[in-house]
């Protein structure tokens, strides 16, 4: 029988239905590397999140495995070259939490744009200010997206009735655009976006993208969103523009400062300035990595990596 190592929380339909269709499913959500490295020449598959590092040292040691699954988007902790190398399929499911990042995004737009974290704290302490909390209006603006996969679809699916112009560059794909999203370049969104949102997964080519250097190519002064990883956006300099006003407002679901497993904050590491100026920073909201964390994307990432397992074979 094909045995699959757990070694991240999934949903139980994903367990209950590879059983179904035949394979062995063995708890590891509470072992050590050391532990999981020592049991995986036994294993036909691993699922995985992002708790330990797919690396070299992995996937030598995963003699038969066929596949190893990530339940949800990135791929950055998987040595996907080297598994190709070795014949192992790396698998994820961003199908399973696209419309929550998407919905994710545009409520932390809309609160943005209307202060409503803010106003919504400065009642329930007593302050009723209207005038300090006159919101803008998102109809009429050019949103520009980066990256037009799984979540950037979503997401422009999400504004289609909001009004709003929506630029999209994928420096990967082409003859996208339709009625309602405009394939751009970069030149396009640079002159015309209001808001920048980003849908791009972490690698060698994306990693601090949002720099100084890339923010002082926008015409206007910009809202950016960011619900893909915390590493594309250099928080320093994103800081730096918001204090001259380049930047107007920030939307952070992920940052620079989480630890790999997203779990929390590096543990080695006091509260970095950047991320003290944006506690206190009017122009910001800020979650802790849960734009793809809802109860029905749980299910539903367990549900597309179980189907792809099966096709795998």
């Amino acid at each position: 029988m094909r045995k699959i190592l757990v070694i991240d929380d999934v949903h139980p339909v994903f367990v209950e239905t590879l059983q179904a269709a035949g394979y062995m499913l063995v708890d590891g959500t509470a072992m050590n590397r050391a532990e999981i490295l020592e049991l995986l020449p036994d294993f036909y598959g691993a699922e995985i999140r992002s708790r330990i590092a797919i690396d070299r040292e992995f996937l030598d040691r995963g003699k038969n495995l066929r596949f190893v699954a990530r339940a949800g988007a990135g791929m950055e902790g998987i040595d996907i070259a080297y598994a190709k190398q070795k014949g192992i399929v790396a698998l994820n499911s961003p199908e399973g939490n696209r419309d929550a990042v998407a919905e994710h995004a545009l409520g932390m737009l809309l609160g943005l744009l209307n202060n409503l974290p803010i106003a919504d704290r400065e009642v329930r302490e007593g302050q009723w200010n209207r005038e300090a909390n006159r919101g803008i209006e998102l109809g009429g603006k050019t949103v520009a997206l980066l990256g037009y996969g799984n979540t950037g679809a979503a997401f422009a699916q999400r504004l289609s009735g909001m009004k709003v112009t929506v630029l999209v560059y994928d420096k990967y794909k082409s003859d996208f655009g339709t009625n309602q999203v405009i394939e751009s370049d970069m030149q396009r969104i640079f002159d015309e976006a209001d808001i920048l949102s980003l849908h791009l997964p972490l690698n060698a080519e994306t990693e601090f993208l949002v720099n100084t250097d890339f923010i002082n190519r926008f015409t206007k002064k910009i809202l950016l969103i960011n619900t893909a990883r915390g590493r594309l956006v250099a928080t320093a300099d994103v800081v730096e523009a918001m204090k001259s006003g380049k930047v107007a407002g920030l939307c952070l679901d992920v940052n620079e400062y989480e630890d790999a497993s997203f779990e929390k904050y590096k543990a080695d590491q006091a509260v970095p300035e950047p991320m003290r100026y944006l506690r206190e920073s009017r122009a910001a909201i800020l979650t802790p990595h849960i734009a793809g964390w809802t109860h029905e994307s749980k299910r539903k990432i367990a549900e597309v990596l179980a189907a792809k397992i099966i096709a795998l074979g």
